[in-house]
Formats: C-alpha cells, sequence, structure tokens
C-alpha cells in the first residue's frame, strides 16, 4: 500500500504565502513595464516636437543608471528572501503577470 504523506497546516500556509507573493511580484513586473513604457513613449513625442534634446535624455540616463546601481545592491538583500523555487510561487508569477 502507497502511505500519503500528511500535510501540514504550516505547508498549506507556505504555499499560500508563495503564491501570494507570486501574485505581487508578477502584477509591480506588469505595471512597472507599462509605466515605462508610457514614459518612453512620452519621451519619443517630446523629442520629435523639440521640447527636449537627446542629450538631455542621454545625461538623465546616466544619471539614473548610477542611481540604479546603487538601488539594486540594496535590493540584492531582499530578491534572495522570494521562494523562486517554489512551484506556488511561479504559477502565482504567472498569474500575476497575466491577468495583473
Amino acid at each position: 500500500m502507497i502511505s500519503i504523506p500528511s500535510i501540514s497546516t504550516t505547508d498549506i500556509a507556505s504555499l499560500i504565502v508563495a503564491f501570494v507573493l507570486g501574485l505581487l511580484v508578477g502584477v509591480l513586473i506588469k505595471k512597472i513595464t507599462q509605466v515605462a513604457i508610457i514614459l518612453v513613449a512620452i519621451i519619443i513625442i517630446l523629442i520629435f516636437i523639440g521640447a527636449i534634446s537627446p542629450t538631455t535624455i542621454e545625461h538623465e540616463l546616466i544619471m539614473l543608471g548610477q542611481q540604479a546601481s546603487t538601488a539594486e545592491s540594496e535590493v540584492s538583500s531582499y530578491i534572495k528572501l522570494l521562494p523562486y523555487n517554489s512551484v506556488a510561487f511561479i504559477i502565482g508569477l504567472v498569474i500575476g503577470l497575466w491577468k495583473g
């Protein structure tokens, strides 16, 4: 006879937390991508009508890159806490990206 392993309340809670984290991360990634696309469209229109110059954008992108590198070093410790190897997290992430 095959024995069925028992599932504890802690196991169920950890699966639910991983799924919800995946949903939230998926929605966050989708929203950030949407905002980035809108910002790029606005910048292209402003360059096209002559309101800003490409060198201004280049300077701002360099400044943004410097700030992003410092932010990445601060966030990297928190990213390690996400349960990437959990199937529930990956399912939540995909649903968050798709429906978010």
